[in-house]
């Protein structure tokens, strides 16, 4: 969760950055410094960061596996409040790590389990979809091409930048509440309610290039964005690292959230590497257009394929998704009339469907905590 609020709150010291820098005027020999000290002002925060390395403590978690548990202990004790809560870590770590050594398949590649083990391979569709949909929901033609978007609209390129850092700052603000509501509403129960949002919102963004008045326009070009960027900073934005870390069996999980990272990089460069052909050709109104209409096929692919995996132990989530896709794909389709009749009609008695998976009490295991981990 604090990787999505203080990735968004880099973009938004970026966007700040392209304001600050604008109208810095070209030296002898120099042509375009403005844009020159835009890009190279990303360095100084990675210079701070590689700088810092140095005084972070050392991963417990490596540390144990090369056997070095008081070394591990004392690099936790600098994380933790008391050493108690240390000892307590270091403890679960190396149960974890005892689990996975047990649970790791002598002979076989882990990485053919990954998709040849249904378990297993209906976590990875499902941490393949969210992946995919951070990207293909349109966030990043915004992040990435949003002063290009303002000035088609109508914005002076100075009013563009500003309209980009206002979307830069809605992105960091917005993400914060989701560190509560991903363990409230669910990782499914945000994601479901949010998509048909971005949906709509995204399509306003388009129609609105077909208005003729130019402050109506900008207006509403800038309403839709920001809109959509409230929809999308809690739900789709913090939604799918976590979920993709949290999905697999112990045994694979450290593969299973490498290809689900891989996945999200992979379109993320599709999409920003796309987009400024499909703007030329099918002008802002279609090129957001196809973004609105991709939020949509994400809610349906999300409701069907996408487990719940909030507050769930070991056994639930291999019994979540030990379900065939094929079962819990109609048995979702199947929810959407129960979920009408109660909530958008008011229905009382309305027959629900029996539990589609259920683990007794006393068989939960819990992993250890993220933190631990």
């Amino acid at each position: 969760m604090q990787w999505q609020v203080w990735t968004a709150f880099g973009i938004a010291m970026g966007f700040v950055a392209d304001l600050a820098l604008y109208y810095v005027p070209d030296r002898s020999g120099i042509v375009g410094l403005n844009w020159r000290l835009m890009l190279g002002s990303a360095g100084i925060p990675a210079i701070i960061v590689c700088t810092n390395v140095f005084f972070c403590p050392e991963s417990p978690r490596w540390l144990l596996g090369k056997g070095r548990v008081a070394d591990a202990y004392h690099s936790l004790a600098r994380l933790r409040n008391t050493p108690l809560q240390a000892a307590r870590d270091t403890y679960y770590i190396q149960k974890q790590l005892e689990a996975e050594d047990q649970l790791v398949s002598r002979g076989k590649l882990r990485i053919m389990e990954l998709f040849t083990v249904p378990r297993n391979r209906r976590a990875a569709l499902a941490a393949g979809i969210v992946m995919f949909m951070q990207q293909f929901c349109g966030v990043n033609i915004i992040a990435y091409y949003s002063a290009t978007i303002f000035e088609e609209s109508g914005f002076s390129t100075v009013s563009a930048l500003a309209a980009s850092l206002g979307f830069g700052l809605i992105n960091w603000l917005f993400a914060g509440p989701a560190i509560w509501t991903i363990d409230t509403f669910g990782r499914r129960g945000l994601l479901l309610t949010t998509f048909p949002l971005m949906s709509l919102f995204l399509f306003l963004t388009g129609f609105a290039f077909w208005i003729p008045d130019r402050e109506t326009r900008v207006g509403i070009v800038a309403l839709g964005i920001y809109l959509f960027t409230i929809a999308y900073s809690p739900g789709e934005g913090p939604v799918p690292f976590t979920y993709s870390a949290e999905a697999f069996p112990l045994y694979v999980r450290d593969l299973g959230m490498s290809f689900a990272t891989a996945t999200t990089w992979f379109f993320n460069f599709i999409v920003s590497i796309t987009f400024p052909r499909l703007l030329g050709a099918f002008k802002p109104q279609g090129a957001v257009g196809w973004y609105a209409a991709w939020n949509m096929i994400g809610f349906m692919l999300i409701l069907m394929f996408m487990p719940e995996t909030k507050a769930l132990s070991l056994e639930e989530l291999d019994a979540v998704f030990s379900v065939s896709t094929r079962r819990h794909a109609l048995y979702q389709l199947r929810q959407i009339p129960i979920w009408i009749k109660k909530h958008v009609l008011r229905q009382k008695n309305v027959q629900e469907q029996p539990p589609l998976y259920e683990v007794a009490e006393e068989d939960k295991t819990y992993g250890p905590t993220a933190a631990a981990a």
